[in-house]
């Protein structure tokens, strides 16, 4: 795992030295991870929103 870990690691490291020396490729970057982190947050949304429907409509009696 750790060996895993460490190969992350670099490649992480020598992407983000690519991106240093390109400014305009870290843009794209950027629009990637806000929108991922705005699916992120649409899902969990979505998510608390189910949970509720389902809790109400267990919760209904015939």
């Amino acid at each position: 795992m750790r060996t895993q870990v460490e190969t992350l690691w670099t490649v992480i490291q020598a992407r983000w030295e690519e991106l240093r020396r390109q400014p305009e490729a870290g843009y794209s970057t950027e629009t990637v991870l806000v929108t991922a982190l705005m699916v992120v947050a649409a899902l969990a949304v979505i998510a608390i929103v189910v949970a509720k429907v389902t809790e109400k409509a267990n919760g209904i009696t015939m």
